[in-house]
């Protein structure tokens, strides 16, 4: 969704303990590294075949993993000029770990201003540094390059739309991609699928993975007057109301020459167009003369599938549901979750030359995400029941987020994903100011009268 450092965050982490047609790609260092423990037969006279469905993020992390670790890769796209419907923020650490190039980056936002229902607000992001700032990117910008620098590393780009993936009957036997090039019908027999395919993932139909609810983004690109465009050159606006979204948030968010006007629902999927009109009202004044050029919705994951590995097949990104509730971030976890997958396949299959299995797959790639990111995942699903319940849980956070220590947790947490270093008293004084601010604003009895016992025994 429209994923940018969302107010509270740090909760969740808080710890004592060129142009996309350029080719001047980054080395992606190629590894062979032998599994912990495999029973797996070697492959005699080729290497292992994989087929990446999906070619954003996810998709493109994964296939370039696994080409440059020796593993025969193609990498399916279906609308390479496309662009999924997304915020675009990306965090400061994905810059270096993923190696995208600044060129690539539209605005650097350095101030962020979190809107009440009563519109009170407050400006955060004040404790920054200087060299600090949320990257935001187009997504069709950000998916070339990485489809492009996937390429460079040995990954065959099949443009076309998959149709269909026969799940093989014996351990021994191939998957078949069936997909469609010009009319015409091919087929394509691989070892192993990494579905990366998006929320309505086909890969995961073909797995009977199990169905998850999806949230929809809904945004309107809009090109605005020079003045007005100058107001957001490095700021960005996240407005909290049930007149915008009675579950998530609106939002505003600068681009190279326009601005991402949307907002996202899950429990009132069809009443999408009514609070996109109401995110629009509430900033009319600040984008008025402004012409839209491009109208985007689509399908958001709201929690894990049931099943993310089966067989030789794995998910990863939004068709293994790697969104995360409040923020709705989801760009670097699609890209991580396909680079942890792919090293986890070179890993087990020794560097293409061993097949492998679904314990496999469970061991090196899912048990290393589940570890690095379940509780992530879970508390963020915790804070977005308490206080995205109602108005008056709403006007309790933005008034939290004034506070200096939150904001700077926040962020220490967001940009650079790893346990903030907290300080003790500090963080009695942040759990103590949330509970008071929740009392003020009278929820605190009622919220947790009408919380969902199932969410809290997830995340204990």
């Amino acid at each position: 969704m429209a994923a940018i450092t969302h107010p509270l965050h740090s909760l969740t982490l808080t710890s004592k303990t060129p142009t996309p047609s350029s080719k001047t790609f980054t080395k992606f260092t190629k590894f062979t590294i032998k599994a912990t423990s495999t029973k797996n037969k070697p492959i005699s006279g080729r290497r292992l075949t994989a087929a990446v469905i999906g070619g954003g993020p996810a998709g493109s992390s994964a296939a370039e993993a696994l080409a440059s670790g020796g593993v025969e890769t193609y990498l399916f796209e279906r609308s390479p000029t496309g662009a999924k419907p997304c915020g675009g923020a990306i965090p400061l650490c994905m810059l270096d770990e993923f190696s995208i190039p600044p060129h690539l980056i539209d605005r650097k936002v350095t101030h962020m201003k979190i809107i009440s229902p009563s519109n009170l607000t407050v400006d955060f992001g004040k404790t920054l540094k200087s060299h600090e700032y949320i990257s935001m990117v187009r997504r069709e910008v950000l998916d070339s390059y990485l489809r492009s620098r996937a390429e460079s590393k040995g990954v065959t780009l099949v443009k076309a739309l998959v149709t269909n993936l026969d799940v093989p009957t014996s351990p021994n036997h191939p998957y078949v991609i069936t997909y469609t090039v010009n009319n015409r019908i091919k087929y394509l027999p691989v070892d192993v699928v990494v579905g990366a395919d998006g929320a309505n993932s086909r890969v995961a139909k073909s797995i009977h993975a199990g169905e998850y609810a999806c949230a929809i983004a809904f945004q309107e690109r809009i090109k605005l007057p020079d003045d007005k465009m100058s107001y957001y050159e490095n700021l960005a606006e996240m407005y909290v109301g049930d007149d915008v979204s009675p579950d998530f948030y609106g939002w505003v968010f600068p681009k190279c020459d326009h601005v991402a006007v949307g907002t996202g629902t899950v429990c009132s999927k069809p009443n999408i167009k009514r609070f996109q009109r109401a995110i629009r009202s509430r900033v009319s004044p600040k984008i008025a003369g402004g012409t839209v050029i491009k109208v985007e919705a689509h399908p958001i994951p709201e929690h894990p599938r049931p099943v993310r590995v089966r067989g030789r097949v794995a998910l990863v990104g939004d068709a293994a549901g790697y969104v995360t509730k409040c923020s709705g971030e989801g760009i670097y976890f699609a890209a991580k979750s396909g680079r942890m997958c792919g090293e986890a396949i070179v890993k087990a299959s020794e560097g293409g030359q061993m097949m492998i299995g679904e314990e496999d797959l469970k061991r090196e790639y899912l048990k290393q995400w589940d570890s690095k990111y379940k509780m992530t995942f879970r508390f963020l699903d915790l804070l977005q029941h308490v206080f995205y319940g109602s108005n008056a849980a709403r006007e309790a956070l933005v008034e939290l987020c004034g506070d200096e220590y939150v904001q700077r947790m926040t962020f220490e947490s967001y940009l650079y994903k790893k346990l903030a270093q907290g300080n003790g008293w500090e963080d009695f004084k942040m759990v103590s100011s949330t509970i008071g601010s929740l009392i003020r604003c009278k929820i605190v009895g009622r919220e947790m009268e009408s919380f969902d016992p199932n969410v809290l025994a997830k995340f204990v």
